[in-house]
């Protein structure tokens, strides 16, 4: 039985799904095999790593695997009798109420895989195609798969003639179940492919070519469908998929709500007549009126100015947030025409409402 997932990641039962793909980076960047060239073992716990994964990163494969594994089962940790069921329990059923029960057991399709790729800010706001190179378990080049050595082929299985179960009359019913002599394939590998030991798989390393949307995020995930491992013996293969890095803008802030948002520095003299201002966008630069009188974190909006939404759904905005920049020097002509400004406001006192607020008596409670 292979090992524990949980105990693969080196986490506990309970890691959340961030803790879980912390997890697998670490171990994923440790033992990849670019890292570790002709490190058989090292490649060996690389798939380990990416198997776990690829179960516990699924929230239905992960709780489909807790149900087993906490409670046993047919198949599970706890062996047989337990009182739950373990993942396997579905195939039991299906192969005991199989119709008829013809033909082999279609093998199961290839892993998921995931890759990382780092884009810049500008990348992603306009989408661009990257480059990937993916190592994973491939159809082997020698027996194209089939597992046999060259020149022969798998021959049918003497014991279920091809069938892939095997049939035992017990009562009213007809428990089948796969073949153990071929494991269900209905071939058997009397010669083995010396390069793949009979799996029809090697691990190999593919290059692709992937197209990154326009407005992606950081650790937005990108299936390419069929890219994944290749499937034993003919079977689909799974898919792969592509996590995007972003790296962060000097400029522009991604909002939660997939707006952009800048920070846009106006003197006091702009805040206080007004202005017309030439503010950054992500094509070029456009002019925004500010009104006289504008406070210190007023924000201003360029709707569809933004970067593309999902689904074909327009563009986000941009907002630019100005903020009042103070001189922290004046010179005396400065100073002198500063107090001159102070005299004929005199009568406006931010403060005052605070102040008086603050002095007043307390309410009276309960109306005495």
């Amino acid at each position: 039985m292979a090992g524990d997932h949980y105990e693969t990641l080196g986490v506990g039962r309970g890691a959340s799904a961030e803790e879980i793909k912390k997890a697998y980076r670490k171990l994923a960047r440790e033992y990849h095999p670019d890292r570790n060239p002709g490190d058989e073992r090292a490649e060996e716990r690389f798939k380990e790593v990416q198997g776990a994964y690829d179960v516990l990163s699924d929230p239905e494969k992960r709780k489909t695997y807790d149900a087993g594994g906490r409670f046993g089962g047919f198949g599970g940790p706890g062996g047989p009798g337990g009182p739950g069921f373990g993942p396997d329990i579905g195939d039991i059923f299906s192969t005991l109420f199989r119709r008829g029960g013809q033909g082999p057991q279609q093998p199961a399709r290839g892993r998921d895989l995931e890759t990382e790729v780092t884009l810049g800010f500008r990348q992603a706001m306009e989408g661009t195609e990257v480059a990937v190179a993916v190592p994973k378990q491939s159809t082997c080049k020698t027996c194209s798969g089939t597992g046999a050595k060259p020149g022969t082929m798998p021959v049918t299985c003497p014991r279920c003639n091809g069938r892939g179960i095997d049939s035992e009359s017990q009562g009213f019913f007809s428990i089948s179940q796969p073949c153990p002599q071929c494991g269900g394939a209905g071939q058997i590998i009397e010669d083995p492919c010396p390069t793949c030991a009979g799996s029809g798989l090697t691990m190999q390393r593919k290059r692709y070519r992937v197209r990154i949307p326009a407005g992606v995020r950081d650790g937005s995930r990108i299936r390419v469908r069929g890219k994944g491992e290749d499937g034993p013996r003919g079977a689909p293969p799974g898919d792969l998929y592509v996590v995007t890095r972003v790296a962060a803008s000097p400029v522009f802030r991604r909002r939660d709500d997939g707006n952009l948002e800048v920070t846009v520095p106006i003197s006091v003299a702009e805040a206080l007549r007004g202005a017309t201002i030439e503010v950054p966008t992500l094509n070029a630069t456009k002019r925004i009126r500010i009104p006289a009188g504008t406070q210190h974190g007023t924000v201003q909006r360029l709707r569809g100015e933004g970067p593309p939404k999902p689904g074909d759904r327009g563009r986000a905005d941009i907002l630019y947030r100005l903020e009042v920049e103070m001189p922290r020097e004046l010179s005396d002509e400065q100073r002198q025409a500063l107090d001159t400004f102070a005299e004929t406001i005199n009568d406006h006192e931010p403060r005052a409402r605070l102040l008086r607020d603050a002095s007043a008596p307390s309410a009276k409670v309960g109306g005495q």
